[in-house]
């Protein structure tokens, strides 16, 4: 296939420090799909609107969050495969969240942190706000827990706000967490984790699901080949992969699930 526009994006746990690693992640799918005459692009996209980019019918490898692929994407995105992460927190293909809190915080049970201000990435992450909300339902009593719960736009965003006393709490996914561990360990060091939430799929690899069945599953077998090619170990050490199952959406029904059980609960909405 050639001549289509093909982009390809790994947003999710892309910092400076995770960049050369992606793309020699993505250089190794590439040159394994372009051998099969599908028109790989060269360089992954790393600009535009997510929610966009998860609906391009050109998107030949992506990654999306599992809460926005539940409620939004299933009829636009098709599973590719659900990574597996070394880091602390993730066991095969699931991972869960670290719930921090400043490091000089007394507090070190989340019933302490009844009327606190809560930061959230965004109202449609699965780490930051499902999880999140799962954690709190149990002590919520079905009313507001907080005081206020701000968005802040990103899990290092979250974490700075909790480091520099703009929130008292925020759930951080523990992938995003690791990596942030390890490139900005002083920065990381200011906060502390006081709880962790219960687990659930890691963040799938999609692609648009107006492509060819062949050319999806060319997609998986490419990234699953290069999950186990010695010469990308480096890489993957890097952005803490450790490999990768085929998917169905059938394994992310947990992700509605969790967001059930809060609303059976009486607490619909992380506040």
């Amino acid at each position: 296939m050639s001549g289509t526009g093909f982009i390809a994006a790994l947003p999710m746990y892309h910092f400076p420090e995770t960049a050369a690693a992606n793309d020699a992640l993505w250089a190794a799918i590439a040159a394994s799909l372009r051998a099969q005459e599908i028109d790989a692009p060269v360089r992954l996209t790393r600009s535009g609107d997510l929610e966009a980019q998860w609906r391009d019918a050109r998107l030949l490898l992506g990654q999306t969050c599992g809460f926005p692929y539940v409620k939004d994407l299933q009829g636009s995105a098709a599973l590719v495969a659900t990574p597996h992460y070394a880091f602390p927190g993730c066991a095969g293909a699931t991972h869960r969240s670290f719930i921090i809190a400043r490091q000089d915080d007394k507090r070190r049970s989340l019933a302490q942190f009844r009327g606190a201000r809560a930061a959230v990435n965004g109202w449609t992450s699965n780490s930051g706000m499902n999880l999140f909300r799962a954690a709190i339902a149990p002590l919520a009593s079905g009313r507001p827990f907080f005081d206020e719960v701000s968005v802040t736009g990103s899990h290092a965003t979250s974490v700075d706000a909790v480091a520099n006393d703009r929130a008292d709490i925020a759930a951080i996914d523990c992938v995003a967490f690791a990596l942030m561990e390890r490139a900005h360990p002083k920065r990381a060091a200011r906060v502390a984790v006081v709880a962790e939430t219960i687990s659930s799929p890691c963040l799938p690899f999609i692609a648009s699901a107006r492509l060819p069945p062949q050319t999806i599953a060319a997609v998986r077998e490419a990234l699953l080949m290069a999950l186990t090619e010695p010469s990308l170990a480096e890489a993957r050490e890097m952005l803490g992969l450790c490999g990768a199952s085929p998917a169905t959406p059938t394994d992310y029904d947990r992700v509605l699930e969790i967001e059930r059980e809060a609303e059976s609960a009486g607490y619909p909405r992380l506040a």
